[in-house]
């Protein structure tokens, strides 16, 4: 579906948007979510894609989850959405570097790490719907794109957003978080919240028999 023309495109975004929202979100399996996604240059209208940005904005919040990028929704082009109020405890808050993100719209995003240092922690996907798997991600890492009103971005983000906006960036270039993650983490969201909810891996790393990164 990548490299629709315009109007095939706006006709496709208009018909998800008719059924109403919160909009069906893709399964991993799916070709959409293994292709690159195509640029996003004026193909929708500006009217479009305010409304395309708050029917994602609303299937994220109903999901739940904390960012959904376009292909997550069967459109096939470089947009996401982020927030997270961060409502976790305080040990996980340190432990994760999970602090609140506003929401926020990314255009075209990229990402590049600031350092060599990574940091591995469970993470799930909407997508991946049922499990959730250990990934190193760059602990830092200097975000560019632009906002839903074209205004340019460049900045650094650290911890849980940094981790959020790789994971997205990622979803961009027909990447999911199991092609990062560590196989034998692999587990049920029920086993994670039973047994693994530990604000790090360490003790799954432990009982599941795997090796966390070290920092590059």
């Amino acid at each position: 579906m990548s490299s629709l023309p315009p109007q095939a495109l706006t006709a496709h975004v208009e018909s998800l948007l008719d059924a109403g929202s919160p909009l069906p979100i893709v399964a991993a399996g799916d070709p959409v979510l293994r292709r690159p996604a195509d640029a996003f240059d004026g193909q929708l209208s500006d009217e479009l894609l305010a409304r395309l940005i708050e029917a994602m904005r609303v299937t994220m919040h109903a999901a739940p989850g904390v960012g959904l990028a376009a292909p997550q929704i069967g459109v096939p082009l470089r947009l996401a959405v982020l927030e997270d109020a961060a409502t976790v405890p305080d040990e996980v808050r340190l432990a994760r570097g999970r602090v609140p993100l506003a929401f926020r719209v990314l255009v075209n995003p990229s990402y590049e790490p600031v350092d060599g240092r990574r940091a591995a922690f469970y993470e799930g996907c909407l997508s991946v719907p049922g499990y959730q798997a250990v990934v190193a991600r760059h602990e830092r890492v200097r975000l560019r794109g632009l906002d839903e009103h074209g205004q340019a971005l460049d900045e650094e983000l650290a911890g849980w957003p940094a981790r959020i906006v790789q994971h997205e960036t990622d979803h961009l270039d027909g990447t999911l978080y199991v092609d990062r993650a560590e196989p034998r983490s692999l587990t049920s969201t029920q086993a994670a919240v039973e047994r693994w909810a530990q604000p790090t891996p360490e003790h799954a790393a432990r009982e599941l028999g795997f090796t966390l990164p070290v920092s590059d």
